[in-house]
């Protein structure tokens, strides 16, 4: 932790809270179900795979990946 500057730190930080978010959007069934399927890896079948992308679509990851860029960013974005 001495090595990452303090302000990258807090921008990980913050991101890992807006993850725990939109996680806690999910049932907990599906938040298990989930779990289970990405720790198959590429051993999943076509099925999984569906059932897997269809789950990260609950997660709204456009929604998160704004989030993220706004945290991460040095510049501040203005909102429209």
């Amino acid at each position: 932790m001495k090595f990452i500057p303090f302000f990258k730190l807090l921008a990980i930080l913050q991101i890992l809270m807006l993850a725990r978010r939109h996680l806690q959007g999910l049932s907990r069934a599906d938040r298990r179900r989930m779990a289970e399927l990405v720790r198959h890896g590429h051993r999943l079948s076509k099925a999984e795979r569906h059932e897997l992308r269809h789950l990260a679509s609950k997660l709204e990851p456009m929604a998160f990946a704004r989030g993220a860029a706004v945290r991460a960013s040095p510049l501040r974005v203005k909102k429209k």
